[in-house]
């Protein structure tokens, strides 16, 4: 059975010392489109000063990534993500718990990469880093020493979608069109009001992917960092005609990481039929042959 997409730090915090158990600190942050290049950081250095006990450290701008993109984030190619899972630790029976210090963005994005590649068995800290340091619950600079474990990628493409995929859908022919014919497939970009409105962008072109409904990620988090409550979720998509048992839904953001929390939030309200298309906007709005509004 899948694991719960979210648990929380009441929850760790009484597990701790489960030894089937890998808590994955993936802090970092992202810097504004109108900052100098770069724009992606990793908080390894917060990590070697503080992070919560036997947790390990992910990379999410080098590790997980595919440096032969030329659209950074995009999620890396099986065998080294199999790399960087393996040196974690991360084997098929290993419960993953991940954590960050972005709202859920990172912890969301190895959620989503696992799952993708076939383990199941992960779940996001929800309300990451702030919230177990804001309850005086235990931390550590100590690093731990993990024994490399065997971890099989085995791709599901339910959980991915592709340039390709969305460019069929926009045209018209719904590329992920199934038997069941009563379903529609709904595009939500989660990038900010001002990216989906062309003021801003990360990409050469600015705008949105044509039928795109723009859900601010910031708009599915709680007031205390936390994803909001599943039936909170549910009346959101409702009031934008959007609904488990109707619709199929792709996430896109600039490079499918904000675009994981997405598909987090909408598989924690019961969206099974919930995809991202990784490539997103930097893809998209960099390809001049492609749509935009």
């Amino acid at each position: 059975m899948p694991q719960s997409p979210l648990v929380t730090t009441g929850w760790l915090a009484g597990h701790l010392d489960d030894p089937a158990l890998r808590i994955v600190d993936i802090r970092g942050h992202v810097a504004p489109p109108t900052d100098p290049l770069p724009h992606y950081f990793n908080h390894h250095d917060n990590y070697l000063t503080s992070h919560i006990p036997g947790a390990t450290f992910i990379d999410w701008v080098h590790e997980i990534t595919d440096p032969n993109s030329p659209h950074h984030a995009k999620i890396a190619p099986p065998e080294r993500f199999a790399d960087s899972m393996r040196k974690n630790g991360i084997g098929p029976s290993t419960l993953v718990v991940a954590y960050d210090d972005a709202q859920g963005m990172f912890a969301a994005r190895l959620w989503w990469a696992l799952n993708y590649y076939g383990h199941d068995r992960v779940s996001v800290l929800d309300g990451g880093w702030q919230k177990w340091v804001a309850e005086g619950r235990p931390v550590t600079a100590s690093v731990p020493d993990v024994a490399p474990a065997l971890f099989m990628p085995r791709p599901q493409l339910d959980w991915i979608r592709t340039e390709d995929d969305v460019k069929t859908l926009v045209t018209g022919h719904d590329a992920t069109r199934r038997a069941d014919e009563t379903r529609q497939t709904v595009l939500i970009d989660v990038r900010t009001s001002q990216e989906y409105h062309g003021q801003a962008s990360r990409a050469n072109r600015y705008g949105h992917i044509p039928g795109a409904i723009n859900v601010p990620r910031q708009t599915l988090i709680g007031p205390d960092g936390a994803l909001l409550p599943p039936d909170e979720l549910r009346r959101r998509f409702a009031g934008l005609g959007i609904k488990p048992d109707t619709s199929r839904v792709i996430c896109y953001c600039n490079g499918g990481v904000s675009a994981s929390y997405g598909v987090l939030a909408l598989r924690t309200a019961g969206f099974a039929d919930s995809a991202n298309y990784d490539g997103s906007w930097k893809e998209w709005g960099n390809d001049a042959t492609l749509p935009i509004e």
